[in-house]
Parts: structure tokens; C-alpha cells; sequence
């Protein structure tokens, strides 16, 4: 996989009118990432008024809706949707349609149990690595080798060092790497993922802009993009 989409994120439509909320809206961006190029798609399943929900039911409606694209589907589990960890534990566990993969954020509490859950149901598991100090947790869970692949996360406002540092920690065990970042930091952050041979990812919860700085209409608009560093 060299193109992932992450087709909405914690966003909601007030911050864009694509955010794709409904599974219908999931349907129609996921269709449009994957017919741009996309391998596969990343999303948040949502309550109707746009909150982050890990609930059986809207994991269900938004998986379902996002396997109509035809390619392999990963939800968040990340620890804003639900805080408390058992909380997020029991959510997991009530899944109903299971997604192919789930990004488990290492440095929120409980991730390696709820990467041991996910494994336990046939769920990949991806390593969501923001920081150092969260690489460094996961070389040590025991986990390593068992996860799909490391997600290495540049946040807005850091330095390029950053994916440096993350990429030369995790370049040696053995798992596939995907590096990306977010809001200022996205568009550079997939250059330098294609200039290093790593997969990366973009859609509306990356960014809202295009690489010139204009307003990105969708995500099949942003997919058309990142592609174009390919071919560079």
C-alpha cells in the first residue's frame, strides 16, 4: 500500500461541508478516494451530529458503507471518543461488523490491551506512534511484530525532526511504516514519506487545503494530489 485515505477525522462539517458524517456521505468519499487512487480508507464512525463514536452501531453503519469502495476499511479507537479505558475496552468488544484494521494510539492508556482485543477478534492493529516516547512503548510492548504496521504521526506545529526521529526508531523492526502528518505539517511530512519509500496517507482529516494552499473540495481532490508526488 503506498495511499491510504483518512477521509474525515474528529472534523466535523463545520470545518468543511465534505466532512462525511452520515454512511451515506462515508459511501460517496470512499468511492471518490478510491476511484483517485486511494488503497485504502482510514475513518472516524460518527454519531449524527458529527461527535467521534466508537458505539457498535455506528461502526457498523460506517464500515459497511466504506466497503463499498472495494478496499480494506480502518477505524480509529482514539481515546477522545470514549476516555475512559475499560470504557473503550467494553466498546470494542461489542463490535459487531469488525473492521479490517484499527489504529490503536500508543500513547493513550490501555493501548497495548486494546491492541491485544483487537488482535484477539482478527482485527490488524496499527500502531499510532505521535511522540518518541510512544515508539520506544511500543518496541517494548511485545506487540511489535504482531501489528499491521506503525503509523508515525508528525502533529501540527512540529519540526521535521520529528519524522526523523520516529522514522530512525522504527526503521529496524520489521513492520511496514506509514508516515503522514496534519494541518501544516501534511503536505511536507508526505513528501518527505515518498522520498523515503514509506506509504502515507491524506484526506480531510490531514487537511482542508490543497499543496498550493487553496481549499481542497474533497478528499478525491487531495487523494489526485498526494498521487502526483508519486509520479514526481
Amino acid at each position: 500500500m503506498r495511499l491510504k485515505a483518512c477521509i474525515n477525522g474528529p472534523r466535523t462539517p463545520a470545518e468543511h461541508n465534505a466532512i462525511p458524517i452520515t454512511p451515506d456521505q462515508i459511501r460517496t468519499e470512499s468511492l471518490g478516494a478510491v476511484n483517485a487512487g486511494a488503497e485504502a480508507i482510514h475513518l472516524h464512525p460518527k454519531t449524527p451530529d458529527g461527535t467521534d463514536s466508537l458505539a457498535a452501531e455506528h461502526v457498523a453503519s460506517a464500515v459497511r458503507a466504506a466497503r463499498e469502495a472495494g478496499v480494506p476499511v480502518g477505524v480509529t479507537t482514539g481515546a477522545w471518543s470514549t476516555p475512559d479505558a475499560a470504557s473503550r475496552l467494553a466498546a470494542v468488544e461489542s463490535w459487531t461488523t469488525l473492521p479490517d484494521f484499527a489504529s490503536v494510539n500508543w500513547h493513550e492508556e490501555g493501548a497495548a490491551d486494546l491492541a491485544r482485543l483487537l488482535m484477539r477478534r482478527g482485527v490488524g492493529v496499527e500502531a499510532g506512534l505521535w511522540t518518541a516516547a510512544a515508539a520506544r512503548a511500543w518496541l517494548a510492548s511485545g506487540l511489535t511484530g504482531d501489528c499491521i504496521r506503525a503509523l508515525l504521526e508528525v502533529q501540527p506545529g512540529d519540526t521535521p525532526d520529528v519524522a526523523d526521529e520516529l522514522v530512525a526508531l522504527t526503521e529496524s523492526s520489521g513492520v511496514p511504516l506509514l508516515l503522514h502528518g496534519q494541518d501544516d505539517t501534511c503536505w511536507a511530512t508526505l513528501r518527505s514519506a515518498v522520498a523515503r519509500g514509506l506509504a502515507t496517507r491524506i484526506g480531510l482529516e490531514d487537511t482542508l487545503t490543497m499543496p498550493d494552499g487553496s481549499p481542497a473540495t474533497g478528499n478525491s481532490d487531495l487523494v489526485t494530489s498526494a498521487l502526483a508526488f508519486f509520479r514526481v
